[in-house]
């Protein structure tokens, strides 16, 4: 579930290894890059953390955001 503290959302995801969680950032950058919005992200072997906000309105929260957030949760 997505949570949105000082003006980004969060989300935090665990997968079963390294491959899956790659696999799934793989197809979160072509998301990404299909809608030139790019994410702040981690990956620490199966866990992937994505924060997200909109630099050109002042570093906070849009629609923008949120609808790349629902693109993402259908990878999971």
């Amino acid at each position: 579930m997505w949570h949105e503290t000082n003006n980004k959302l969060h989300r935090a995801f665990e997968f079963k290894d390294f491959s899956e969680a790659f696999s799934f950032m793989t197809r979160v950058a072509l998301l990404a890059e299909k809608n030139n919005h790019h994410p702040t992200w981690t990956n620490t072997y199966n866990k992937v953390e994505i924060w997200l906000n909109t630099h050109d309105a002042g570093d906070v929260v849009t629609d923008k955001d949120r609808d790349l957030a629902k693109g993402i949760d259908k990878f999971v």
